[in-house]
């Protein structure tokens, strides 16, 4: 927090433009810009636009996530991200610090996670093809977030060790997680094909990779080193929105998300799956085979040991005695 405020953006900028300077200041995410900026601008237009941002105080923001609980019916979680990033437009940019915001809250809601048996997994799996099929064992088989999957960087893959490292997962954090063997020749092949891919680039005067602002400016080779590329490159090159500098990005989340999609229905699986749900397959098979808690929450890179335990009570809700129904003869 001590460093955000010596950061002030241009006042001279448009206040939109004030909060990409920010973000942009900060290293936030591409994706983390465009959610902040999209529920900024809905918080604005809730009010027609006709309140000017440094005449809004606590009573707006407590109006609008009121709103949101109560005529919207959003979740906790999407409740929780509105307000960081309104939150972020008044501590961050109009320097306008705000405690204590009393608002109807959405109701928590704590399902258990859908988790597939590991036959199931199989025959999702054997659904899938080539890089899609790929990314999925990595998610069952390491336990990997999907965005943390498709930002695997070469230097990321660990084979002397049999381990995946994974650098700034979801709230910034760090983590190692195991490497199966079983998909180890699979991955072999596929950075081949980036180190292919790679040469070719360079030789189109290309072969750039998009880095953070402080890794590109402590290292400024390193974005045309084979090392920072990306373990799944997007087939086609693409323009920087931030710079407009022409690179070969990973590939989109949204051709998994879809394969996975196509799979489900062509194996007949009922139950609601999403690549996510590989992860937690992972989790709760790992415990099933004895696997201890504690190094279950490491690999998964949970912070807080009750959101392991939640995979425990998925073993919990498994039930293991006879129905009356099946002694009787009807």
């Amino acid at each position: 927090m001590i460093e955000s405020q010596k950061f002030t953006p241009d006042p001279n900028l448009k206040i939109m433009d004030q909060v990409i300077q920010v973000l942009r200041y900060h290293h936030y995410s591409y994706s983390t810009e465009k959610t902040y900026r999209d529920w900024i601008i809905r918080f604005f237009k809730y009010f027609n636009f006709k309140i000017h941002p440094k005449d809004m105080s606590k009573k707006e923001i407590e109006e609008y996530l009121t709103y949101l609980a109560v005529n919207k019916h959003v979740s906790a979680a999407t409740q929780k991200q509105a307000t960081s990033a309104i939150l972020f437009l008044f501590r961050e940019v109009l320097k306008v610090e705000i405690d204590n915001i009393e608002h109807i809250r959405s109701k928590k809601r704590n399902p258990l996670p859908v988790v597939m048996s590991q036959e199931e997994v199989i025959l999702l799996i054997s659904q899938l093809r080539g890089t899609n099929q790929i990314l999925a064992k990595l998610l069952y088989g390491s336990g990997l977030r999907l965005m943390e999957a498709i930002r695997l960087r070469v230097k990321d893959i660990d084979f002397d060790n049999n381990q995946i490292l994974i650098y700034d997962g979801k709230r910034n954090k760090s983590r190692i997680t195991v490497f199966p063997k079983s998909i180890q020749n699979d991955i072999k092949n596929q950075l081949q094909k980036v180190i292919g891919l790679h040469k070719r680039d360079i030789y189109d005067g290309l072969g750039t990779v998009w880095l953070p602002d402080a890794l590109e400016r402590k290292y400024p080779n390193a974005s045309k080193e084979i090392q920072w590329q990306f373990v799944f490159p997007s087939n086609r090159i693409s323009v920087d929105p931030r710079t407009g500098i022409k690179r070969r990005h990973h590939i989109m989340e949204t051709s998994l998300q879809r394969s996975i999609k196509s799979a489900l229905r062509s194996s007949k699986i009922l139950k609601r799956v999403s690549c996510h749900t590989f992860r937690h397959c992972f989790a709760t098979h790992l415990l099933e085979n004895g696997a201890n808690i504690r190094q279950v929450q490491k690999l998964m890179g949970h912070s807080d040991i009750k959101t392991t335990e939640i995979y425990l009570h998925v073993m919990e809700t498994k039930i293991d005695v006879k129905s009356p129904l099946d002694s009787l003869v009807c």
